[in-house]
C-alpha cells in the first residue's frame, strides 16, 4: 500500500517565518501608530521634532500614519500567504534599512518631514535587518515559500 502525499493548501496555517514576522509587526506597528496620536496631539503634521512616544521616539502625525501604513501592509501580506509576506519583507526591509542609513543625514534640516531621531535611525537600521534576514534567510528554508 502506498502513502499518499497530501499537500498542504492552506496558506494561512502553518505559519510561514515571513507570515509570523509580518503579523507581529503588523502588531507592533499598528500599536505604536495609533498610541503615536496621543504623544502628538497639538503637534504639526510633518514638526520635525514631534511629540515624545514611549519616551525616546520623535514623531509626528505624518509619521503615525506611515506607522499605520506600514502596519497594515503587514499584516495584509502576512494573511495573503507567505510569497506576499516575503516580497513585503523584502520591500520594507530595503526601505527601513535605507532610511536607517539616510535619516541621519535628514535631521535639523527641514527633509525631516517625519521628526526622525537617533532612536528612530536605530530601529528603522534593526527592522530592516531583520525583516531581510527573515526574508532572505528564513524564508528561503520556509516549506511552504513560493517564489
Amino acid at each position: 500500500m502506498s502513502a499518499v502525499r497530501v499537500e498542504n493548501t492552506n496558506k494561512h496555517l502553518p505559519l510561514s517565518y515571513n507570515q509570523m514576522f509580518g503579523y507581529i509587526f503588523a502588531i507592533v506597528y499598528l500599536a505604536v501608530g495609533f498610541a503615536g496620536f496621543a504623544a502628538t496631539k497639538g503637534v504639526d503634521f510633518t514638526a520635525r521634532v514631534g511629540g515624545r512616544e514611549l519616551h525616546w521616539f520623535s514623531v509626528n502625525p505624518l509619521h503615525n500614519l506611515v506607522h499605520l501604513a506600514v502596519g497594515t501592509l503587514f499584516l495584509v501580506s502576512a494573511f495573503a500567504g507567505p510569497a506576499a509576506s516575503r516580497r513585503v519583507n523584502l520591500l520594507v526591509g530595503a526601505v527601513y534599512l535605507a532610511l536607517g542609513l539616510v535619516g541621519p543625514l535628514v535631521v535639523g534640516s527641514s527633509a525631516n518631514i517625519l521628526g526622525l531621531n537617533l532612536p528612530d535611525h536605530l530601529l528603522h537600521l534593526v527592522t530592516g535587518v531583520t525583516a531581510l534576514t527573515v526574508a532572505i534567510v528564513l524564508g528561503s528554508r520556509d516549506e511552504l515559500q513560493v517564489a
